[in-house]
C-alpha cells in the first residue's frame, strides 16, 4: 500500500475505508485480515486505505476507574464475571490465531477522540501509510502493552514513535484541531447507517461489516478492482475484427 498518485491515463486507485474504534478488539483484528487480504491481492499497490473515526463510548473518561476488567464488562452488560472472563479468554484465543497478543488484564479503556484526531494529524502529515502505522500503534498500545489511551501526553509518545512530529501533536491536542473531521467521520456513519465496527467501505459502493476473514475480503477487493477496470477492445486500423471461434463453431 502507498500514497496515492494521479496520473494521465492511469486507471484509478481502489478506495478502502475503515470506520473503526482503537479500543475496540475486533477492529484491530478486523485490521490484521485485511492486512492479509491485502498481501494477497496482487493489485495491492493500487489500493488507498484510509482509517474513519468512530468512538464505541464517545462519554467515556479520559481513563477509566481502577478496578477488575471483567467486573467492569460484567457491570455493563448484565451478566456474571465469569462470562466475562470466558470472553475475554475467547477473544484472546482468536486474536493470537491472527498474530494478535492480547492481554486484557492490563488493558486501560479510555476516551478515544484524541487519538482520533491525531490519526487525522497522521492522514495529513504523512498520507495512508502513516496514518496506518499510527493505527498499528494504538492497537498494540492498548491491547498489549497497557498504555492509558485517552492520556495526551501518552498519546504524543506513542504517534511520535511512527514518525508523526511530537510537538505537532501536543499543539493539535491543545486545541480543537480535526474536532470537526472527527466528527464528520461519525456523521457519515451514521449516514451510511454503521452501527457496529469494523466497518469497510470499498469505493464508496460496498460495505463489509465487521472483521471478516482475509478470503472474504479479498473478494470484495476483486470485485472493486474488476468493475473499475473493465477491458477494452481494441479493433485495429480499418475496423475489421479478426478470425475467431464463437459459439461453438469456426468459419474455415
Amino acid at each position: 500500500m502507498r500514497n496515492p498518485r494521479t496520473l494521465p491515463g492511469v486507471a484509478r486507485f481502489v478506495k478502502v475505508e475503515i470506520w473503526s474504534d482503537v479500543v475496540c478488539p475486533w477492529c484491530a483484528i478486523g485490521r490484521q485480515r485485511f492486512r492479509a487480504a491485502l498481501a494477497e491481492f496482487p493489485h495491492r499497490d493500487d489500493v488507498e486505505v484510509r482509517w474513519r473515526s468512530f468512538e464505541l463510548d464517545p462519554t467515556a473518561p479520559r481513563e477509566q476507574p481502577a478496578g477488575d476488567r471483567n467486573q467492569r464488562l460484567a457491570d455493563k452488560y448484565g451478566f456474571g464475571v465469569e462470562r466475562a472472563r470466558e470472553m475475554h479468554a475467547r477473544m484472546t484465543e482468536t486474536a493470537a490465531a491472527d498474530g494478535l497478543d492480547f492481554r486484557f488484564d492490563t488493558v486501560r479503556d479510555g476516551n478515544t477522540f484524541d487519538a482520533h484526531r491525531l490519526l487525522h494529524l497522521a492522514f495529513e502529515s504523512g498520507g495512508p501509510a502513516l496514518q496506518d502505522t499510527v493505527k498499528e500503534r494504538l492497537f498494540r498500545a492498548t491491547f498489549t502493552e497497557g498504555e492509558r489511551i485517552g492520556d495526551p501526553e501518552t498519546l504524543v509518545r506513542l504517534v511520535a514513535e511512527t514518525g508523526v512530529d511530537a510537538d505537532e501533536a501536543r499543539a493539535v491536542l491543545a486545541g480543537d484541531r480535526f474536532a470537526a473531521d472527527v466528527r464528520e467521520d461519525q456523521a457519515q456513519a451514521r449516514r451510511y447507517g454503521i452501527s457496529g465496527v469494523p466497518f469497510f467501505v470499498v469505493d464508496e459502493k460496498y460495505g463489509v461489516s465487521g472483521a471478516q476473514p482475509a478470503d472474504a475480503l479479498r473478494e470484495v477487493l476483486d470485485k472493486a478492482w474488476a468493475e473499475s477496470h473493465p477491458l477494452q477492445v481494441l479493433t485495429p486500423a480499418g475496423g475489421a475484427d479478426g478470425e475467431a471461434c464463437a459459439d461453438g463453431s469456426c468459419s474455415i
